[in-house]
């Protein structure tokens, strides 16, 4: 099931997929089936869901009313509380929560560019459905720790917000020590948390969540030398908030720093930056004015004033 609009660039250029590697796939529309009616779930095996964490209780309600029950219905979301409403909303249902590594870029016309690296990985099951969804290019993985690589995802995903209030790109934004550091300062406030509520993160990368922070903060020719071994970048890469904020859309803030600063506040953990960062997010939602270009210096000085 798609959106009306993604359907109608589909059907009138087909579907383009391309990644940081080189791949090219060009898709021709009339082998796609491009439903916008949630009819087509009657006759769904596996149900992969990927809207936004705010519409997860409506693909919930559409998936209860129009799906077979026992039907394979797999998260890929960013956000950890999305696969546990889908369970509780949905339990005549093998829901499994997952991870998705990288990040797409929508080119426009039909075109979707993958642009970084690294493969998907869901909760184990009754059955091996990750062999099902394993296709050239992509593999998929089953894990009985799924929700500690959630939680290891999770602090990646707060540079979400940091890539899009910066307004460059992942790579560029990734060589600025400042960011960086600002971006280690941030994961080790949310870890902190975490670590109160016995939460115990995966990594997602070669390296220890506990060496991650050290490793950002490193000058910006050994850190570049060192994360290349971690996960592959392109030009083109965004965040996925970045992208919410260019097309004046609501951001998951909310389910990332909103997150942290509410767990913090449950055990009377200060989480100052990450309360900071949620603020400037949530006013450039309502400003609508697509990238702001926040620099670091203007979030360390609000920060020193609190």
């Amino acid at each position: 099931m798609v959106r009306p609009r993604v359907r109608g660039e589909i059907a009138g250029h087909g579907l383009s997929l391309t990644d940081f590697g080189g791949m090219a796939v060009q898709v021709d529309p009339e082998v796609l089936e491009l439903a916008v009616s949630p009819m087509c779930l009657e006759t769904a095996d596996v149900i992969l869901v990927t809207v936004k964490s705010g519409d997860t209780g409506e693909i919930a309600e559409l998936i209860n009313r129009h799906a077979r029950a026992g039907v394979k219905v797999v998260s890929l979301q960013n956000g950890l509380s999305n696969a546990q409403d889908l369970t509780q909303a949905l339990p005549a249902f093998d829901v499994r929560a997952g991870m998705v590594p990288f990040n797409v870029v929508p080119m426009g016309q039909g075109g979707f560019h993958r642009a970084t690296s690294g493969d998907i990985v869901i909760g184990a099951g009754r059955s091996d459905l990750g062999d099902l969804l394993t296709v050239p290019h992509l593999l998929t993985s089953e894990s009985r720790d799924i929700e500690g690589i959630q939680w290891g995802k999770f602090l990646i995903n707060l540079n979400n917000a940091l890539n899009a209030l910066s307004g460059m790109t992942l790579q560029e934004q990734l060589r600025d020590r400042g960011w960086r550091r600002l971006m280690a300062d941030q994961w080790q406030e949310a870890h902190r948390v975490l670590r109160k509520h016995g939460i115990t993160p995966v990594s997602t990368t070669p390296v220890s969540i506990g060496a991650i922070p050290w490793i950002l903060r490193l000058p910006t020719p050994l850190f570049t030398r060192i994360a290349a071994s971690m996960l592959t970048i392109d030009a083109q890469a965004h965040t996925s908030m970045a992208l919410d904020l260019m097309a004046h859309r609501t951001t998951e803030i909310d389910a990332l720093q909103g997150l942290v600063v509410q767990m913090g506040h449950d055990l009377n953990v200060p989480t100052p930056i990450n309360e900071m960062i949620a603020e400037v997010v949530r006013t450039a939602e309502v400003a609508a004015e697509g990238l702001p270009n926040v620099t670091v210096k203007a979030i360390r000085d609000e920060l020193a004033q609190k």
